[in-house]
């Protein structure tokens, strides 16, 4: 299958470019300059913000192209020595930075008002308002410059080299494949991983069980993993409740920007509608020849009719169905979709040692959106891709934003990517002729309801009670797998046929370092993203001006904020999570019934 690879000639020649050398070069300049300024006066602070938003957009460049190159070929250590050295000036960066944070967290409104009314040569330096009073709301839990450089300098080797030890095992980690006449196959972790998504019906169940044996033969291991980051957090969290108590989901909410009763309304509309979802995995087992749902199939694609095969798109007509798509809601939609191909910022072309997974990311110092897959032609490959240019014009239509306020965060980082997703499916079924092409577009539309208002809530509720527990002492990996199947079996009932268990070791986003409770944003994401394109059909010709000025605001306000202002709901009440899974049962009834039919 033919597709596409990047080329980076508008911004780097090579990791030996001169330009990316000057460019590190220039933020180690930026922070030894920070060290030798004092916070004291409003002029030091103004000029400390514009040295840091320099070397944050040089260096977020710079690691962005390193880690680029080192996905597309997994074995290039020298893009990943570049990744490492931009991670550790992040790190003095953050470190150099904390003294004017500080300063700008606890200073009266007069002078944190002086620093904001001054400008630079890139604009006024309002362009921070925003982050800085999030900030400011915040001061009650920070804790000394030095404590707080501290905690910024021992995170390289303590918490995060906790993540590091889990990307290390399971990317070296073997599985072997046991088959019902006798023979083995061994391979990979990630190359078994992607089985669970394919259309293998052979491979598959076997994968399932091979990721299991050898996933729990190191459950002592990913359980001391586990342990340590919570604890970890558990203890930053106990030190910086000094002067009021700070709860484990109080900083994952305020990463989200969310506040609790949003969250509470969201998962209590999802649990009202568990019966929806859990019908949905139903009419998925169907489509398998089972009463219930497999833990095998639960991601499968969906499996092909008599003889057929699944259809096969080249990546030209992939573009082409996207295109069509996009142009639906405007040209200017399409217009972007050609420039992302014809300035080769998207690289889809299978490699040897190209990483798994698809990403959207960007070059901040020219705004350049990039796009990450390998291609395989299937119609989940099409959705991916369309999925990823979602996030692309996000990025794209902020471009001429100051960075500062292009940093959305992961609840809302989902609503352009589900929007391009709605977009394709419905052009895709509007046009579908036989029950065949309708099923594989509602079999997409079943199968993301089960992941994200079944599965996403079993991590939300697993970890929940994880932190609770963990509060009390370490959990033994006898303790976790009870924790998971008990969740599990809440959420899923009788929909699949026996609970995973060792979920909790499986799932890499337990083991991310850098954050907790990474799963209830994508369900956020989805209903958020199906209220917005629900607005569509009601807006007409308003909605594409309206929907660009929401994108925009996603890095310069809360979702709640967001919410209230494009859309007129307020995100802390059940209604407007409830009118979006209403919108998603219309898709489940619809998929039930043609799994009647056929």
């Amino acid at each position: 299958m033919s597709a596409p690879s990047w080329d980076f000639s508008f911004v780097y020649q090579s990791l030996q470019d001169t330009a990316l050398q000057n460019d590190l070069a220039r933020c180690s300049d930026n922070i030894a300059a920070l060290k030798n300024l004092s916070p004291d006066t409003v002029e030091n602070c103004q000029q400390a913000l514009s040295l840091f938003d320099e070397a944050s957009t040089l260096l977020q460049s710079a690691s962005s192209y390193a880690g680029c190159l080192s996905t597309v070929d997994a074995t290039d250590a020298e893009a990943k020595t570049v990744v490492v050295k931009a991670d550790v000036m992040e790190s003095n960066l953050t470190q150099a930075f904390s003294p004017f944070e500080d300063k700008l967290a606890t200073s009266d409104a007069g002078f944190f008002d002086s620093v904001l009314s001054g400008s630079d040569s890139t604009g006024s330096y309002q362009r921070h308002a925003f982050s800085l009073t999030r900030l400011r709301e915040q001061q009650v839990f920070r804790l000394s410059v030095p404590e707080e450089q501290l905690l910024s300098a021992m995170q390289v080797d303590g918490k995060n080299a906790w993540g590091r030890l889990y990307d290390d095992i399971t990317g070296t980690l073997k599985v072997s494949l046991k088959f019902p006449d006798g023979s083995e196959e061994e391979m990979g972790l990630s190359q078994a991983a992607s089985l669970l998504y394919g259309g293998d019906t052979y491979r598959r169940e076997p994968a399932w069980h091979a990721i299991r044996e050898a996933m729990g033969k190191q459950e002592v291991t990913f359980a001391a993993i586990l342990n340590a980051l919570a604890g970890n957090r558990l203890t930053e969290y106990e030190k910086r409740s000094h002067t009021k108590p700070l709860h484990f989901l109080d900083p994952a909410l305020e990463e989200a920007r969310i506040v609790q009763p949003t969250l509470d309304a969201m998962l209590h509309a999802t649990k009202a509608s568990q019966d929806l979802s859990r019908r949905a995995a139903k009419a998925m087992a169907k489509v398998f020849g089972t009463d219930q749902l497999k833990p095998w199939d639960e991601m499968a694609a969906m499996p092909s009719f008599g003889a057929s095969k699944p259809a096969l798109y080249s990546f030209e007509e992939a573009i082409a169905i996207i295109r069509k798509a996009f142009e639906s809601v405007d040209t200017e939609m399409a217009e972007f979709v050609d420039m992302m191909v014809e300035q080769n910022l998207i690289d889809a072309a299978p490699q040897p040692n190209k990483s798994m997974g698809a990403y959207c990311t960007k070059i901040a110092k020219t705004r350049t959106p990039l796009v990450f897959m390998s291609y395989g032609g299937s119609m989940s490959d099409v959705l991916t891709l369309a999925h990823e240019l979602g996030h692309a014009f996000h990025n794209w239509v902020m471009r001429d934003m100051p960075f500062v306020e292009t940093e959305y965060p992961m609840t809302l980082a989902e609503t352009a990517s589900i929007f391009a997703e709605n977009v394709v499916r419905d052009a895709l079924l509007e046009k579908a002729e036989s029950d065949s092409d309708k099923l594989l577009m509602l079999w997409e539309e079943a199968q993301t309801a089960v992941a994200l208002m079944l599965n996403i809530p079993v991590r939300y509720g697993f970890e929940k009670a994880f932190y609770e527990q963990r509060q009390q002492g370490e959990c033994s990996p006898a303790k976790l797998r009870a924790l998971m199947a008990e969740t599990w079996n809440e959420w899923y009932g009788d929909a699949m046929s026996e609970p995973n268990d060792l979920f909790w070791a499986t799932k890499l986003h337990f083991s991310i370092a850098e954050i907790s409770f990474y799963n209830y944003p994508y369900l956020f994401g989805y209903l958020f993203s199906t209220g917005v394109y629900a607005r569509r059909a009601e807006k007409g010709s308003a909605f594409y001006s309206d929907y660009k000025a929401l994108l925009r605001d996603t890095g310069r306000m809360s979702a709640e904020d967001v919410a209230k202002a494009h859309l007129g709901v307020d995100l802390t009440k059940p209604d407007f999570w409830q009118q979006s899974i209403q919108i998603a049962e219309k898709r489940i009834e619809a998929f039930e019934a043609l799994v009647e039919k056929i």
